[in-house]
């Protein structure tokens, strides 16, 4: 069995926290940031019109940022849980699921457009969603007194000194659950030690990932300190609409097919290298890109044609034909469809240098995974992945084109990549339990406030 990352129980011990600043120090940068958010909100409500012009706000849902709700609380008790983009409210799905079949209400913030869509798609009875309100003081107030939350939980690295010193204020418990901090934000933390003092030792409860994530939050003033591991691995796989699976599985037939998975600029001007490299090894290739963000599809369809390529854009309900040589998948959560139809992914913001993206979707469906080298954001999920060769990094187009043809033509090869993926995203499971239990610890009895 390959190994997960290391992980230890709820409780496990972490170095005690420094002395404390200055008081008067940290609780003055406090006190200012929040003043100024008093007179913030003009400003931010420029940004957002700029915004919402790119497609990266909704319009129709400004009222939300300035945390003016747009529906009515749940009766009963309410978890409000924040979860920034995509990825992490793809980990966060588990922990919903298990907060609603408690008994709990769940309101999920979440602050992209894109999120935002997906977690429309995923209605269901228990969950409302909202976008999570900019962290300004005047709506940190609206949005609490509306939806007056038993407990506030964010995901992995959402510090916001307003948005915590409002729920401290109105001794709301706030935990932040599979945590992590890198080096780089620890440093930039410690810079103003006194304001992050003030923050960090609000927090009720850091749930972290790593000992070296416990480390850090703990150095920065957090009191309740455990590590209980990675969200990510106790995820389940995917959905995919069964009717739109048949259907482009009939399309494709029986051609070579590779996936180039939730690509980022930079990333996508290689595919028309890579898809000619290996075409040229595997005639009749066909190559499924799905970008990170969809919006972008019109102007990769574009440069892709303009090379050459023969495209189909699914946004536009373009057919995948016997001759498109790229399916460009510009929709919004169909993950789990193209990765149950291609025995090979390349995961992408990897060979840009971003940080990666997370393999245990694809591990989880029996794909043969293969990364560029940028996956900082992700080490502890692609150190025990590519030690146990689980996964292969790939530098460039050329590697990335050989490393497709290799697999491609290598059924034994692919299941084993793919067969111990599987075993490396089983092992490293437990997070979810842990998680509950301690935040069971925080949840008030009794009716909802």
């Amino acid at each position: 069995m390959s190994q997960a990352p290391e992980t230890q129980t709820p409780g496990a011990p972490v170095p005690s926290r420094p002395a404390a600043p200055s008081r008067w120090i940290g609780a003055a940068a406090l006190a200012g940031y929040r003043a100024f958010g008093h007179i913030a909100n003009p400003g931010l409500a420029l940004l957002f019109r700029r915004r919402a012009a790119r497609g990266k706000e909704d319009g129709s849902r400004r009222g939300e940022r300035f945390g003016r709700a747009s529906c009515a609380r749940p009766v009963g008790r309410l978890v409000w849980l924040h979860a920034a983009s995509v990825g992490e409210m793809n980990a966060a799905d588990a922990l919903i699921d298990a907060l609603i079949g408690r008994g709990l209400n769940v309101l999920l913030t979440t602050g992209t457009v894109t999120s935002a869509r997906i977690a429309a798609s995923r209605t269901r009875a228990g969950i409302t969603h909202q976008f999570v309100p900019y962290d300004t003081a005047p709506n940190l107030e609206r949005f609490l007194a509306h939806w007056r939350p038993d407990l506030a939980v964010t995901m992995e690295s959402e510090i916001w000194p307003a948005t915590i010193a409002a729920l401290s204020g109105r001794q709301i418990p706030f935990a932040i659950v599979s945590a992590t901090m890198s080096e780089r934000t620890s440093r930039g933390w410690a810079r103003a030690r006194g304001l992050a003092w003030q923050v960090f030792s609000r927090i009720d409860l850091c749930l972290a990932q790593t000992r070296e994530d416990a480390q850090r939050m703990a150095a920065l003033g957090a009191r309740r300190v455990a590590v209980a591991g990675n969200l990510k691995y106790d995820s389940g796989s995917l959905k995919a609409d069964p009717q739109a699976l048949a259907d482009l599985k009939h399309a494709i037939g029986e051609r070579p097919t590779w996936l180039a998975a939730s690509t980022h600029d930079g990333e996508e001007s290689l595919i028309d290298e890579v898809h000619r490299t290996a075409a040229a090894a595997l005639p009749g290739l066909l190559t499924l890109l799905v970008p990170r963000h969809p919006h972008r599809g019109d102007g990769i369809a574009s440069d892709l044609r303009a090379s050459g390529l023969r495209v189909a854009q699914r946004s536009r309900g373009e057919p995948l034909a016997a001759d498109t040589d790229v399916y460009l998948a510009d929709t919004i959560g169909e993950m789990g469809l193209f990765y149950r139809l291609a025995p090979v992914a390349f995961i992408g913001k990897s060979l840009v240098p971003e940080g990666g993206q997370n393999p245990l979707e694809a591990a989880r469906l029996d794909t043969a995974i293969l990364t560029g080298p940028h996956v900082f954001n992700l080490e502890d999920i692609y150190t025990p992945l590519l030690s146990a060769k689980g996964a292969q990094i790939v530098r460039d187009a050329q590697s990335l084109g050989a490393a497709v043809v290799a697999l491609l033509r290598d059924p034994g090869l692919r299941a084993r990549r793919a067969d111990v993926a599987a075993e490396v995203s089983e092992a490293g499971a437990g997070a979810l339990a842990a998680t509950l239990h301690e935040l069971s610890t925080l949840l008030p009895d009794g009716d909802e406030r």
